[in-house]
């Protein structure tokens, strides 16, 4: 119980004005910040969830591919610029994008070890080159893609998604294939 409580209080946090409006100042803090704390949100309270309804959502979540599925549907509308100017003036917008960014977390946590390795690499497998792709899309824009945010944060935002992209993908790829035995444990030398 403590743990939820924990995660509660810190999205308690996140959601006070003067945090939330910091996170929300710059296009690079509001999605390599904010969202990845708002999906580790949802991934935490997903783990209190009783076991009663982890079997019920167990039912239409084979194999993880539903919950993965709905997470990578999310993660692409919320990467849409139009979306990011419209959680600035829109409180309903802004309330909707925290729902569905803590679905998200909470559909990984739900999902991510019933996928196994192969649904695993096809879920990295497309949701990382999406987010190199928008990033990139980001950087090459002539023009402002948010009202709300200058081209130059447009485009530090972009080399941002970029890199994550790349890491994550390098840590992946690691984490593969050591959980496929194809990388020792440690290097003989």
């Amino acid at each position: 119980m403590r743990p939820v409580i924990a995660t509660a209080a810190a999205l308690a946090v996140l959601a006070l004005p003067p945090v939330r409006g910091w996170l929300e100042s710059s296009m690079s803090l509001h999605m390599l910040v904010q969202f990845p704390l708002l999906v580790g949100g949802g991934y935490l309270l997903a783990r209190a969830l009783p076991a009663g309804l982890r079997r019920k959502v167990d039912t239409w979540n084979a194999h993880g591919i539903a919950g993965l599925l709905a997470c990578v549907l999310t993660l692409m509308v919320l990467m849409i610029p139009r979306l990011l100017d419209l959680a600035l003036v829109d409180g309903r917008i802004e309330a909707a994008k925290w729902a569905a960014l803590l679905a998200c977390g909470a559909a990984l946590q739900l999902s991510w070890q019933r996928a196994g390795l192969l649904v695993q690499v096809f879920f990295l497998g497309n949701v990382l080159p999406m987010m190199g792709a928008a990033g990139q899309l980001y950087q090459d824009a002539p023009l402002r893609l948010c009202n709300a945010y200058l081209l130059d944060d447009q485009v530090r935002l972009g080399q941002g998604l970029v890199i994550v992209s790349v890491i994550a993908a390098v840590l992946a790829i690691g984490v593969g294939l050591r959980r496929a035995n194809l990388w020792p444990e440690r290097a003989y030398g």
